[in-house]
């Protein structure tokens, strides 16, 4: 009895170990993938902005509820909300802030985007 339940005790861990393994192997192929993702020359400057604004692109995408950096959209999305949450309507101060957070960042978005444009034109003609 004991030697069975020794054989099963090794072949659960030699399983469980398997599983782990497999796990490291593609959690380690992911973290190698997003690398290579954040490697493009706009990814440090996106990165500055998240920590300098406190908000990464997603969030503020989400609070203005767009899903393109179009700079009309952006500014139309902006105005509605912004007024809908003005504290003389009735509206919430807090929101209302994280909506001119929200708006800045995307704008920050746009100057980082604006900025690898002309780059990148100087860099085809050398």
């Amino acid at each position: 009895m004991a030697k069975y339940l020794a054989q099963v005790i090794v072949m659960g861990v030699q399983v469980v170990g398997r599983a782990f393994a497999r796990a490291l192997q593609q959690e380690y192929a992911a973290s190698q993938a997003a690398a290579r993702a954040r490697g493009s020359s706009a990814a440090p400057l996106s990165a500055a902005a998240t920590n300098i604004t406190g908000m990464s692109l997603q969030e503020a995408q989400q609070i203005l509820n767009i899903s393109t950096l179009n700079p009309e959209e952006i500014q139309k999305s902006y105005e509605h909300l912004f007024k809908v949450n003005d504290k003389s309507v009735g509206g919430s101060f807090y929101l209302q802030s994280k909506v001119v957070r929200a708006k800045e960042r995307l704008d920050e978005e746009l100057n980082i985007e604006a900025q690898q444009k002309q780059k990148s034109p100087q860099n085809t003609e050398t």
